[in-house]
């Protein structure tokens, strides 16, 4: 049974995985058995995910690459066949928010947030396909979130390009499910990053964050999530033991979705 959650000789490409929801999910991927290839914006960044996975004792490959430049991800995943081989698994990882409330965003700042969120996938996916086509079998793993479910304050760009993410998924799987290719998403909840720890900082007077004890109360689970609690699921999704999981997005949010929240 096991060995169906295997990824023994896979290569998969995680976009954005310097740090953070796509490292640990790369580096589950490694411990399954899979080859790790990534990018990020710039060197600097490829540099620091590099010395990570270093320190984990994670053999990776990176790449200097714009995942909503058609041309540079056309060069990349050429120089991915090239190096390491055709692509089994892609996980579009890569993405950006910016919290501003609606009638104060630009229209700029809306595409650029929809160009990364939803075109990038979309471009991404896009240039592994044929690849997966030509070896049989393949899998597609958009990262999406709760926010292609629910709105929020100040997320207009973002909810519209998870939405987006949400359907594309589906759409994916619609079009090339034939090829035995399967395309999920995996819609996490909240989790406890660098990026969300400001979110979680102690009051000067010892209490909780007011943020923070809006999440703990909205959630069944009463934590928030950790980069951790994304590794299973992708695995699953990544491996043989999904293969009849087509289109579907596994939330891991601690039970948001199912919950009202608490009665004040």
């Amino acid at each position: 049974m096991l060995n169906q959650f295997s990824l023994n000789e896979k290569i998969a490409l995680v976009t954005g995985a310097s740090y953070g929801i796509g490292f640990a999910i790369a580096s589950a991927f490694a411990k399954a058995g899979a080859k790790i290839v990534f990018n990020d914006i710039n060197q600097q960044a490829v540099d620091k995910g590099l010395a990570s996975y270093k320190e984990a004792g994670i053999d990776v490959k990176g790449y200097v690459c714009d995942v909503t430049d058609e041309d540079d991800v056309e060069t990349m995943v050429a120089r991915i066949e090239k190096e390491v081989g055709t692509i089994d698994i892609l996980v579009n990882n890569a993405g950006i928010i910016k919290r501003i409330p609606m009638h104060e965003m630009s229209a700029k700042e809306f595409r650029q947030v929809i160009d990364v969120d939803l075109n990038g996938p979309f471009i991404v996916s896009k240039a592994v396909i044929p690849g997966m086509i030509r070896k049989g079998h393949g899998k597609i793993i958009n990262i999406c979130s709760m926010m292609s479910e629910l709105g929020r304050e100040t997320v207009s760009a973002y909810a519209a390009a998870k939405g987006g993410l949400k359907m594309l998924t589906r759409n994916i799987a619609s079009e090339y499910g034939a090829y035995n290719i399967q395309c999920n998403g995996i819609g996490p909840g909240y989790i406890a990053t660098p990026q969300t720890a400001p979110l979680r900082e102690k009051q000067p007077d010892g209490s909780r964050h007011p943020f923070d004890s809006f999440i703990i109360a909205k959630t069944p689970a009463a934590r928030w999530g950790t980069p951790e609690d994304l590794q299973g699921p992708a695995v699953f999704l990544a491996s043989e033991a999904s293969d009849f999981v087509n289109g579907h997005v596994l939330y891991v949010d601690g039970g948001i979705l199912a919950y009202i929240g608490k009665q004040p």
